[in-house]
C-alpha cells in the first residue's frame, strides 16, 4: 500500500495525498494556465468559464461554473481527485463545499515569492518538479533583467481601475499592488485596501496623478472609457492595461516582464 503523502497548502491546511492525483478541477484561470504549461491538461476535468488559457481549453474539458459560483453536482460527478482553488477567488463557502468531495488546495498570493511557493507546491502534488523548476527559473531571471530595466526609471503616481459602475481600484494587499510598486508606479489609492469603489466629483479631481491603468479584466475597459476618467485625471496617461499581466499569478509571470518593459517604453 502506498505511503500517504502530507503537504502543506498556502494556508497552512494539510492535504493528505495516497496517490498523485489525476483527476483534477480548477477553479481560478491563471492556475488552469499553469496546470496546462506544466504538462497536465490531459488530467483537467474541470475549469471554470472565465478559464481561457489555453484558448481551446472550454472545448475539452467540462465547465463547472464561475470563480464564484459553482454548480457542485457537476463537479462531484467528474470525480476529481484534487480540486484547485484561491483564497481571493473563491468563497470559503466553495473551498468547504468542495472539501465534501475530494482534497482542495487553496492558494494565497500576495508577492512573486508567493507565486513561486505556488508553483514548486504543484510540482511536488503533480509529480511535475521538473517542469515546476523550469518555470521558476524562467521568472526568476526575467524579473532580474527587469529590475535591472526598471531601476532608473522615474516613479509615476499611477490609478489602476478594475470596475466600471460602480468605479473600483486595485488598492493596498493585492497582487496588482506588489506589481505596481515593482514597476515604479506609486499608487494613489495605495491608503485604502484590497478594492474600493471610488466616488467621482469635483472635489476627487486629481491633477498630480501621471498615469491611469484601465484593466482588460475583470471588467473589459476598452478605448471609449478612457473619456470617462480623463475629466477626472486632466493631466494623466490614460492607459488601456493588460489585465492578465498585473493580476495572474501563474506561468503568465514569464511573459509579464517583457510586457511591463513595452508598457514603460512607450509612456
Amino acid at each position: 500500500m502506498a505511503k500517504t503523502k502530507t503537504i502543506k497548502d498556502q494556508l497552512n491546511r494539510s492535504i493528505h495525498l495516497r496517490y498523485i492525483p489525476k483527476r483534477i478541477i480548477s477553479l481560478v484561470p491563471s492556475q488552469t494556465e499553469l496546470l496546462c504549461d506544466l504538462g497536465l491538461e490531459s488530467s483537467l476535468v474541470g475549469v471554470t468559464k472565465f478559464c481561457v488559457h489555453p484558448h481551446h481549453i472550454r472545448t475539452n474539458v467540462a465547465v463547472v461554473g464561475g470563480t464564484k459560483q459553482i454548480h457542485i453536482d457537476k463537479i462531484k460527478a467528474l470525480q476529481p481527485d484534487i480540486i484547485l482553488c484561491n483564497k481571493e477567488e473563491n468563497t470559503k463557502d466553495i473551498v468547504e463545499s468542495c472539501e465534501l468531495i475530494c482534497n482542495v488546495h487553496v492558494s494565497d498570493i500576495f508577492t512573486i515569492n508567493d507565486s513561486l511557493e505556488l508553483i514548486q507546491q504543484y510540482g511536488e502534488v503533480f509529480n511535475k518538479s521538473k517542469e515546476a523548476l523550469a518555470i521558476i527559473n524562467t521568472i526568476k531571471s526575467e524579473l532580474e533583467d527587469f529590475n535591472v530595466f526598471i531601476k532608473n526609471k522615474p516613479t509615476l503616481k499611477a490609478a489602476y481601475f478594475i470596475w466600471r459602475d460602480p468605479w473600483m481600484v486595485a488598492a493596498n494587499n493585492t497582487f496588482i499592488n506588489y506589481l505596481l510598486k515593482l514597476n515604479k508606479f506609486d499608487n494613489v489609492f495605495g491608503n485604502k485596501i484590497r478594492y474600493p469603489e471610488i466616488a467621482f466629483n469635483k472635489s476627487t479631481k486629481n491633477r498630480e496623478v501621471d498615469m491611469v491603468l484601465l484593466s482588460s479584466e475583470p471588467y473589459p475597459f476598452k478605448e471609449k472609457h478612457k473619456k470617462d476618467i480623463q475629466e477626472f485625471y486632466p493631466k494623466a496617461n490614460i492607459i488601456l492595461a493588460d489585465g492578465e499581466m498585473f493580476s495572474w499569478y501563474g506561468s503568465r509571470l514569464t511573459k509579464a516582464f517583457k510586457y511591463f518593459k513595452n508598457l514603460r517604453l512607450n509612456l
